[in-house]
């Protein structure tokens, strides 16, 4: 993915900004390219130190790092933060200039036209625990499972050694060798742990960095979680093991030693590890959600006792990823503190929910995005992720989002909304602010990447149609505005189980009204009503009954701009302050604590860094998302909402709309009764057709339509004829 960056415009302040250029100048060019040569070099070294730190080459340079700082004010600890955590804080750093320097529009990138391969969009691996795989994923699988081989087999091969040297009973040489394969174990352990934080920072810049959105990185938090509990897990028992055959397992247990590590610290991070692990679990997961929810909250328990059971210095082989997760997470915390005005809120007859909520001017996002939201009226702790159904290019103030109505909260979200639909003005606008939302986001693509193809072909399950929606209300904007976009030849695939849900098309209903959309745009659509044989009595294609409700006035609350793509100076800033900030902090500790009172407890110190970690990132962060929200304010304020424009702009796009429009988009959808798509037969027609080019395949279904869809796109590739398109995967389904 670090390459799509770099072959597909940014963002600046709109999508209207995207053009196409092949010629850049020589001085930004070669700034672009040595910025990125930096950063790839400092991440093959930091990656090279850990797959060097078990061989003996790997300890010498460990030892001569040591020697540099020992006796600077940042001990053995300032060393191992130097080695391996510091160089994920520089990418971090360096990351924030890349994108703030040469993203955003400022240089314009060639699109996707010559017809390749490319390894982020071919599907390898389509069926099996990991779902699809794509050939740059099934490469970052292999690396991970080469280190684990990799360690165990070089920690095994020097214990084995080790042991040899001494005259040890059978029995000892068995507990020593199962103490030191658990030491190892724990080791390994800590490198994987170092990479399981980084997924999950939903506003990470080092995800922006490369173009992975948040939804996509969650699969690799949850590999990274399995792989990284089962190497804990040996770890301790190992050592359970060890200490069982030794008959001191519940001395050994409960020991709290002040020099070396803690063991019972230890023992409640893995339990705390553990019931996060269990209830993680997809069938777990999936139908009980709240208990892995609030589970998972376990985390803090986890890390904290982690660092009393390791100590400070150890600990500072993951701290890094920590650090910037604790970053990112208080960012979170702030934009989501207070609650969004809603503008508007829609109950279909099909159980879909349509909430439009009001957000600034500046608010960089893309189509493709999407936002958790917090309701307060059912739930304190409880965040969801939704798709954002509307394009940047909607509307200045207002971002949409379409909730389908299938568990308890959203149930709850429903008769909440529906309480409130048919009220009298006067109390409607009391009633509707109960309706407290929290926004976090928007999170998704640095890029729209969907611009970059000329040919599209958009696959949705059920309400998987939403993001889509945002998809082509970009491109009908672009091309009824006489603006470039690069998209000319449009196929949506539709899956549903109900005729009724086919009414969720009257979300763009209002984008065909415009004739020149179409003389610029091959746009086509095809749905496939699963369930239902024959079409209902009275179609519900665009006629259908739908109560909204929407506020005269607003309080003035709209979505934070914290978190996103754009503020890249604020942003850096709070990241570079909050880490100098640990820097000193500790170093203050080091000199004016540490030292003078002779403090070598390792738990005592674990428990002291974490807490520095947290404090530069609350005290020392503060001041700087202070200033950065207090400029937000002041420009909203000096852009205030136009209520009554914003207010007639959501009623015409909600109001149904007059023939011309229903006579359009009937022009272009073609409805299948009783069958599911065959999408052999429609890939190969449409390779047919379309001769030798790229086609972006744009999935957003649950896995089973994800795995069908990837294995035609792998089967066409690999078997096509020479002429005949190569079609690029891409998901944009959040299974959380």
């Amino acid at each position: 993915m670090a390459e799509l960056s770099a072959e597909v415009p940014l963002l600046a302040k709109s999508e209207s900004d995207f053009r196409y250029s092949k010629n850049e100048s020589f001085l930004p060019v070669l700034a672009k390219w040595s910025l990125k040569c930096l950063i790839w070099f400092i991440f093959l070294v930091w990656i090279a130190a850990i797959f060097l730190f078990p061989t003996d080459v790997g300890r010498k340079l460990l030892f001569e790092l040591i020697g540099l700082t020992r006796e600077s004010a940042f001990g053995i600890t300032g060393s191992i933060f130097l080695g391996f955590s510091a160089p994920v804080l520089v990418i971090a750093f360096l990351a924030f200039i890349y994108v703030a320097s040469f993203s955003g529009g400022k240089y314009e990138r060639e699109t996707y036209k010559t017809p390749r391969f490319r390894l982020w969009t071919f599907p390898v691996l389509t069926d099996g625990p990991f779902g699809v795989l794509c050939a740059t994923e099934f490469i970052g699988i292999l690396l991970f499972a080469a280190y684990v081989l990799w360690s165990v087999t070089v920690y095994a091969v020097r214990d084995h050694r080790l042991i040899q040297r001494f005259s040890f009973t059978i029995k000892d040489r068995s507990c020593l060798m199962l103490e030191l394969t658990g030491l190892h174990f724990g080791i390994i352990g800590l490198f994987c742990l170092a990479f399981l934080f980084l997924p999950v920072a939903r506003g990470s810049i080092l995800l922006r960095l490369i173009d992975i959105p948040f939804e996509q990185a969650t699969r690799y938090h949850v590999w990274l979680g399995h792989l990284t509990m089962a190497i804990f897990t040996l770890h301790g028992s190992f050592y359970v093991i060890a200490w069982g055959i030794q008959g001191r397992l519940h001395e050994k247990i409960v020991e709290w030693a002040d020099i070396g590590v803690a063991n019972l610290p230890g023992v409640i991070s893995l339990a705390a590890g553990l019931l996060m692990w269990v209830t993680s679990l997809r069938p777990v997961r999936r139908n009980y959600f709240e208990l892995f929810f609030y589970t998972h909250q376990l985390y803090i328990i986890f890390v904290v006792f982690l660092a009393l059971h390791v100590g400070d210095f150890i600990f500072c082989y993951a701290a890094g990823a920590i650090f910037l997760f604790i970053l990112d997470r208080f960012l979170r915390f702030y934009q989501s503190r207070p609650t969004v005005d809603v503008l508007s809120a829609a109950c279909r007859p099909c159980g879909t929910l349509e909430l439009t909520l009001s957000k600034p001017q500046n608010l960089q996002y893309s189509a493709l995005s999407f936002i958790f939201l917090q309701i307060r009226e059912i739930s304190w702790l409880q965040w969801h992720p939704f798709s954002v159904s509307s394009s940047p290019l909607d509307g200045e103030h207002h971002l949409t989002v379409l909730i389908k109505v299938l568990g308890e909260w959203t149930e709850k979200l429903r008769d909440l909304t529906a309480s409130v639909s048919d009220q009298p003005s006067k109390v409607l606008q009391q009633k509707i602010k109960r309706i407290s939302v929290s926004v976090e986001g928007p999170y998704g693509h640095e890029v729209p990447y969907h611009l970059m193809y000329e040919n599209l072909i958009l696959v949705a399950g059920g309400i998987g149609i939403s993001p889509f929606f945002a998809i082509l209300s970009d491109v009908l904007h672009l091309t009824s505005d006489g603006k470039p976009c690069f998209p000319k030849n449009i196929l949506v695939l539709w899956a549903v189980k109900k005729s009724n849900e086919l009414s969720l098309l009257s979300t763009i209903d209002g984008q065909f009204v415009c004739p020149s959309s179409f003389n610029n745009l091959n746009l086509r659509i095809q749905t496939y009503v699963t369930r239902e044989s024959e079409p209902p009595l009275e179609d519900g294609l665009v006629n259908e009954s739908k109560h909204y409700c929407s506020l005269s006035t607003t309080s003035g609350n709209s979505i934070s701009c914290l978190v996103g793509t754009g503020y890249n100076v604020m942003a850096a800033a709070y990241v570079l302050i909050s880490t100098v900030g640990l820097i000193l902090l500790y170093a203050l500790l080091e000199l004016y604590y540490f030292k003078p009172l002779k403090v070598f407890a390792w738990w005592y110190r674990g428990l002291l860094f974490t807490l520095t970690m947290v404090a530069s990132a609350v005290v020392l962060g503060s001041f700087v998302i202070f200033v950065w929200n207090k400029s937000e304010s002041n420009n909203s304020s000096c852009e205030k909402l136009p209520v009554d424009c914003e207010k007639n702009g959501l009623q015409n796009r909600l109001v149904i709309h007059d023939g011309t429009s229903k006579e359009n988009l009937r022009s272009v959808q073609t409805i299948h009764y009783g069958s599911r798509p065959d999408f052999r037969e429609i890939f190969s027609s449409y390779a047919e057709k379309m001769g030798h080019v790229n086609v972006g395949v744009i999935i957003c279904g649950p896995p089973s339509l994800q795995s069908s869809v990837a294995r035609e796109c792998r089967h066409q590739n690999v078997r096509g004829k020479w002429n005949h398109p190569i079609f690029h995967f891409n998901s944009h389904s959040f299974d959380l």
